[in-house]
């Protein structure tokens, strides 16, 4: 397929791009975990891309991006923190399929990129939002906004 030899091709500028739009973000985890655990971390979603592409299956993506949210959330990041992580890649990727493919070949690249990784992001904000919702999270404890409003 001509969109998975593109990408493979790709590969280094994918990830280059990628981890240095990462870094221009800013994000407090990512930053702490250093630049080389980032473009690790972006190099596997970018082999579940390929993975997902080659065999037409999202259950990959789907079970890494709900192990990432669990870890992610566990130790503090925030989902734009992580949302973040996915779109820089998406970014990149589409960076390079545009330049790489002929234009005849855009729009069924587009449905099949469009639909893994929007599955993986799917996947991590219903889990993130599950871990949220069954754990106290200060940062959605509202009660302090009302508290003078009862007077």
């Amino acid at each position: 397929m001509a969109l998975i030899d593109t990408l493979s091709a790709a590969r280094d500028d994918v990830l280059q791009q990628a981890s240095d739009s990462l870094e221009r973000t800013h994000l407090p985890h990512y930053e702490a975990s250093g630049t080389e655990e980032s473009r690790r971390r972006l190099n596997d979603l970018f082999d579940l891309v390929l993975v997902c592409l080659t065999k037409r299956d999202l259950d990959p993506i789907t079970h890494y991006a709900h192990r990432v949210a669990e870890e992610r959330f566990g130790a503090g990041f925030g989902i734009a923190e992580v949302q973040t992580a996915f779109n820089v890649l998406e970014e990149a990727i589409w960076r390079a399929v545009i330049a790489r493919l002929p234009a005849q070949e855009l729009l069924e690249s587009a449905g099949l990129i469009g639909t893994v990784l929007g599955a993986g992001k799917d996947a991590l904000a219903r889990t993130w939002v599950a871990s949220a919702t069954s754990t106290h999270v200060p940062s959605l404890d509202l009660t302090a906004l009302f508290e003078g409003l009862a007077n």
